[in-house]
């Protein structure tokens, strides 16, 4: 993955840039040792790799206004970064840039539960938002797979979604308002403690923007009821079109679960390995969720296990309690981390109609046979958003280069049949030069003209995004 040429002028400043940055930090909050700048050399497209030129963890909205009015002054590039669990290359570090790491601003601001929203520095991880909550019977929606790791700054950079997106949204759906530091060290806001804000939609455009208009230090974010209650049943059929099919069918009936995961063989064995799930033996796997009294569980679940019986199912399994519940979505959960003890991988996300997933699935079954490369498919089927995991040896010269390729076929097959190029991964340096078989140049163009009027000389987030050469041009410009 080609990344741009470090800045001579940037790094022969980097003694000067330390000490003005350690003018207006904590002593703790500056990292320039090149041993320990390693731990920030990647996030988790850990084929990748780059260590910064130094890194800081500020605590506050002041403490990160000053590093950009500092890097912005020097014109030194900046990598924001919220807990590295990025799977597109989205916190790659440039060898001439700062990291600026928000993980220790980290505090509930603000709970109410009357206009339902709490208020958050970006740095608090996605579970911790529910657990400040879930005494008082609420919770925070969007839960990606990472949830437990992912900063709530990585999910609004990404539009981070999870399984229960498909009844709930993603993070753009779940985020009221924004506290954002421009390069420069402006300080704004977007948004707030209302459903709707006035003007420009700008905070849809800074959510999913990956950290090219600026670094968002709080978020007031919406927070809901907890349901009355929530019932999975487990699903296995004999192939992975047939298991695609159920789902295009259970979309079409009307029907609304909160959650539709799908799981292919690959994934089952690893996952049930791993987790001690108790998954049966089959080609793929659905778990389907829905919420709701008894009786509105009862009668959802009846109109699915219908549809599901049409489709010829190796086995039903409805969950008869909390603890079985928990036991059908251990595997679920725990699916990238069990997969990661058995192979290197690299995880792709894409997003394709619904009704094209009998189709997708097919032809990445035939990629995989092409390229010689095995891969595991589990993804969130409820809204199309496809997360296939292409299994190669980091060791073995030349197959993470395949790897790329049927990456990139994967995903232009996600574009062809009618979805874009991500769900919630965002495009990170893993997607950009893809931009182009999504786009035309006229679109791009109007992108980046937003980035200019954010940030005019390009020092957020650099190579990343956007196709290298034209994020470089316009960045020379």
């Amino acid at each position: 993955m080609e990344m741009p040429v470090p800045n001579a002028n940037v790094v022969s400043r980097k003694a000067r840039l330390v000490e003005r940055l350690r003018d207006v930090l904590p002593s703790d909050a500056v990292i320039d040792d090149e041993f320990e700048t390693r731990a920030y050399e990647c996030d988790a497209l850990t084929a990748y790799r780059c260590p910064p030129l130094c890194v800081v963890l500020p605590r506050t909205t002041e403490e990160v206004s000053a590093v950009l009015k500092i890097c912005s002054d020097m014109g030194v590039p900046v990598v924001p970064r919220g807990a590295g669990t990025s799977l597109a290359g989205g916190a790659l570090p440039t060898a001439d840039s700062v990291i600026l790491g928000v993980a220790r601003m980290n505090d509930v601001l603000e709970t109410n539960y009357d206009d339902r929203y709490i208020k958050v520095q970006t740095g608090r991880t996605n579970l911790s938002v529910t657990g400040a909550v879930e005494a008082d019977d609420f919770f925070y929606a969007p839960d990606p797979s990472s949830q437990l790791a992912c900063a709530i700054a990585g999910n609004i950079a990404m539009n981070s979604g999870g399984a229960h997106c498909l009844k709930y949204g993603v993070t753009t759906n779940n985020l009221l308002g924004v506290k954002m530091v421009l390069m420069d060290g402006t300080v704004v806001e977007v948004g707030g403690a209302h459903l709707d804000a006035s003007g420009y939609d700008l905070l849809g455009l800074i959510c999913g923007s990956e950290g090219q208009l600026g670094v968002v230090t709080e978020a007031t974010l919406r927070i809901l009821r907890k349901p009355e209650g929530a019932r999975p049943v487990l699903m296995g059929f004999n192939s992975n079109e047939v298991a695609g099919a159920c789902v295009s069918d259970i979309i079409k009936a009307g029907v609304l679960p909160v959650a539709i995961e799908f799981m292919d063989r690959p994934v089952i064995r690893a996952t049930d390995a791993f987790s001690g799930a108790g998954y049966p033996d089959c080609e793929a796997l659905l778990i389907v969720e829905v919420e709701g009294s008894e009786a509105e569980i009862d009668e959802q679940l009846g109109v699915i296990l219908q549809i599901a019986r049409k489709h010829d199912p190796v086995e039903l399994r409805e969950s008869k309690s909390a603890e079985e519940s928990a036991k059908i979505w251990l595997g679920r959960k725990s699916a990238f981390g069990a997969m990661g003890q058995i192979n290197d991988y690299m995880c792709l996300d894409g997003t394709i109609p619904v009704s094209s997933l009998p189709f997708v699935l097919k032809r990445i079954g035939e990629l995989s046979q092409d390229y010689g490369l095995d891969v595991g498919n589990v993804f969130h089927a409820g809204d199309g958003n496809m997360h296939p995991l292409i299994l190669f040896d980091a060791n073995k010269p030349g197959d993470l280069e395949r790897c790329e390729a049927m990456g990139a076929d994967i995903l232009r097959l996600c574009v062809e049949a009618g979805g874009c190029l991500t769900g919630e991964h965002g495009v990170g340096i893993e997607k950009r030069d893809l931009m182009v078989d999504q786009f035309t140049p006229e679109d791009l163009d109007i992108q980046m003209k937003v980035k200019d009027v954010f940030d005019p000389s390009w020092l957020l987030n650099p190579a990343k995004v956007f196709p290298l050469k034209s994020s470089e041009t316009r960045r020379a410009a």
